[in-house]
């Protein structure tokens, strides 16, 4: 039986309907958190998830080691993230759905790690949970335990850059820097969470929100294509880097550019978190460019 090949979104119905046709043929992963409450995530898939979902917690699964310059959120390695993943069941080539349920700010860092390791098969649950329970779907608290898959790493589809071609982009400008945090951290403003406001020199703003409609779901190809293209303001998107405050609603930017059709940027892993944790790299402050 062939399936739908689903590398970007797909809807609560078109889940729905996949599952009930083939449920062992999906992996899904709830990848719902909260910066400010840890355990919040974890709390609520204890507490109702969708039928067959494993639980990945951004920072003990989908991140690596802290070293207190790296970053909020550096990655994991790509072997220890993979070994996960195999664990949790998932297998060669199968499809992917991960969702949340704050309009992908989470799900979309599984999204791009699972490209990063070489995965196209995955896809964003578009509304996340909300959108499954509008549609009428069930919820369980039954844990599933599959048998180990095979999944392994292969080659990226995904690539980043470090601090040091940031810090060189800074003084020769030859890549456009999008920022995804929202507006105000942006300009240096309310900064609660790192250890000074302000953003990196030179770069725009584009706050992944921006990239939902009012019910949490995902603007149009259309719609982000224009919104990025006035970002990018000629820049072809292969020239692109993504950040934000530690690398993970970055990923929301990179996904919402796949759905515009704008293919080939690079994400900031260690983002905002680790620029700012070395006093001796330049910030700014104050609206866009």
């Amino acid at each position: 039986m062939s399936h739908t090949h689903y590398t970007t979104l797909i809807s609560a119905a078109n889940l729905a309907e996949r599952l009930a046709a083939a449920p062992g043929s999906v992996a899904l992963f709830d990848c719902r958190f909260d910066l400010a409450d840890p355990g919040a995530g974890e709390a609520a898939y204890a507490a109702g998830h969708l039928p067959g979902a494993h639980y990945l917690h951004l920072d003990r699964d989908l991140s690596g080691r802290k070293t207190g310059t790296n970053g909020r959120h550096p990655l994991p390695t790509r072997d220890a993230l993979a070994t996960l993943l195999a664990s949790r069941g998932l297998k060669q080539g199968q499809q992917v759905v991960a969702y949340d349920a704050q309009g992908g700010a989470y799900a979309a860092r599984l999204w791009w790690l699972l490209r990063w390791l070489g995965h196209d098969s995955v896809a964003v649950l578009d509304g996340g949970l909300q959108a499954w329970e509008a549609a009428g779907q069930p919820l369980t608290t039954d844990v599933p335990h599959p048998a180990a898959g095979d999944f392994r790493s292969a080659t990226p589809l995904e690539s980043t850059v470090d601090a040091a071609t940031v810090l060189a982009n800074v003084s020769s400008p030859a890549r456009v820097v999008i920022d995804a945090r929202a507006p105000d951290r942006y300009r240096g403003e309310n900064e609660t969470i790192d250890r000074v406001g302000g953003h990196i020199p030179g770069a725009r703003n584009r706050f992944f929100k921006d990239n939902l409609t009012a019910d949490g779901r995902f603007k149009t190809g259309h719609e982000l294509r224009e919104a990025f293209t006035a970002v990018l303001a000629g820049t072809e998107p292969n020239r692109v880097i993504l950040q934000c405050g530690s690398g993970v609603t970055a990923c929301h930017n990179a996904l919402a550019l796949e759905v515009a059709g704008l293919h080939g940027a690079s994400l900031y892993p260690g983002s905002w978190s680790e620029w700012s944790a070395d006093p001796s790299r330049p910030i700014a402050t104050g609206p866009n460019p």
